[in-house]
């Protein structure tokens, strides 16, 4: 499994941070994992889940984290996360 993080600040992607993941762990442990692993790479706390969130991923395999996910004050508009390869 691949995911694609990028940051993006207004329309513009300012930084980008792929995870691989091929171990034999279940899809939703991988991608909490990736999620952990790319917020420590981009230095970022991590973003909290929201029902909106979920419901995109779920449909889509992709979501936008943006300021009302994160607890600290964030310097883009949004942390995209897009499951590229399964």
């Amino acid at each position: 499994m691949r995911i694609w993080f990028k940051e993006w600040k207004e329309n513009h992607m300012l930084r980008d941070y792929v995870v691989c993941d091929d171990g034999e762990d279940t899809r939703t442990h991988k991608i909490f994992r990736a999620l952990e692993q790319a917020c420590y790479e981009l230095d970022l706390s991590r973003p909290i889940w929201l029902d909106a969130n979920i419901s995109e991923f779920q449909r889509h395999a992709k979501t936008r984290f943006g300021s009302d996910n994160f607890v600290d004050a964030i310097a883009f508009d949004y942390l995209e996360m897009h499951v590229i390869e399964e």
